[in-house]
């Protein structure tokens, strides 16, 4: 007798239980608590879903559940490809749990003037994760306000002065291991480029840079410390402030790759060789650092456990029984590790 073949649109959870041969309770305990059932039963209503072609209405169970399905992430800047690994991360792990991501890119979205807290209130998402610690105070009150901040974590950057949950790197520890590392090859006079003034990374690498220089006894000098923004073009300006330079430096730390990179390229189109005449060392370790000429030696950080931890942390917030707020305001940190490459050497002489 042929095999009956059933229309796509046609299928229905009661079809997948009459070819399993189990009961419709059964089918809808494997796709929401298989772990409830014997391995031998979810294999045959598993097998029989892939046979009969069967697939679950997303919509119709979101509003049963009175959830969205769905997760906001606010990103500062997309085209900055260091966000690249902490959204694959992310989206390994919500992959799993079969929620859908939605990306904003912070910039964009304010210039709109469209607020973050409409998402939520539109029932567009359930939860969301933030890796811009610029966002405002105006935007965390609103969530604070309808009762939502107990569904937004902080990945990457945070906001002081707030009780949200936050996942990030051990960025005072690795601005740490960038300046010792320089130490140890016989640099004494070594520079430091920043992030933005007011960003929290920015901070947290320098006081990790200026507590290492401390104690290492490294000579001082103001302009040694160079205000930059993360980016290619702070990079390059940095770059023809030391070329001025009466004293130069011997090497520098720089508080991002995209920064190493400027400063790299503008040293080297000005006659100075890295690391002969002047070393450096990133913050990062973005996929170009290995391919760069030369090869940056950088801080690595764990950009794909970060996009996880972030997702991981944020399902919990919007399990039915979510873990509680006071139980999850301690950062959560992942550790760094100096990578050394060639960009680096002992100064010259």
């Amino acid at each position: 007798m042929p095999e009956r073949v059933l229309s796509q649109k046609s299928i229905r959870i009661r079809d997948v239980a009459k070819e399993a041969g189990v009961s419709t309770a059964t089918v809808s305990r494997a796709l929401s608590n298989p772990e409830l059932l014997t391995e031998a039963t979810r294999e045959v209503v598993f097998a029989a879903i892939r046979s009969t072609g069967y697939r679950v209405n997303k919509a119709a169970r979101n509003l049963r559940t009175r959830q969205a399905g769905a997760v906001l992430v606010l990103v500062p800047n997309l085209g900055n490809p260091f966000f690249s690994q902490i959204l694959a991360g992310m989206s390994e792990c919500f992959g799993d749990s079969d929620t859908s991501v939605l990306i904003a890119d912070t910039k964009d979205q304010a210039q709109s003037g469209k607020l973050f807290v409409d998402y939520f209130l539109d029932s567009q998402v359930d939860g969301m994760i933030c890796l811009d610690g610029g966002l405002s105070g105006h935007e965390l009150r609103q969530f604070s306000d309808n009762g939502l901040s107990d569904r937004i974590i902080f990945a990457c950057e945070w906001v002081h002065d707030t009780c949200l949950p936050s996942v990030r790197s051990d960025n005072a520890r690795g601005a740490r291991l960038a300046v010792q590392h320089l130490f140890d090859l016989g640099h004494r006079k070594i520079a430091h480029v920043t992030g933005p003034q007011e960003n929290v990374l920015t901070h947290a690498r320098r006081e990790g840079m200026l507590a290492e220089r401390a104690r290492l006894e490294l000579p001082v000098k103001d302009d040694w410390i160079i205000r930059g923004d993360f980016s290619l073009e702070s990079g390059r300006q940095a770059a023809e402030r030391i070329i001025a330079m009466e004293h130069r430096p011997t090497a520098v730390f720089c508080a991002s790759d995209q920064v190493a990179f400027g400063l790299m390229s503008t040293l080297s189109a000005n006659g100075l060789r890295v690391p002969e005449d002047i070393s450096v060392v990133g913050f990062d370790d973005i996929e170009l650092s290995e391919y760069y000429v030369p090869a940056l030696t950088t801080i690595r950080q764990d950009r794909r456990a970060l996009g996880r931890k972030a997702a991981t942390l944020l399902m919990e917030c919007i399990d039915p029984e979510p873990v509680a707020l006071a139980e999850r305001t301690a950062p959560v940190v992942v550790d760094v590790e100096l990578v050394v490459r060639q960009s680096a050497a002992p100064p010259a002489g």
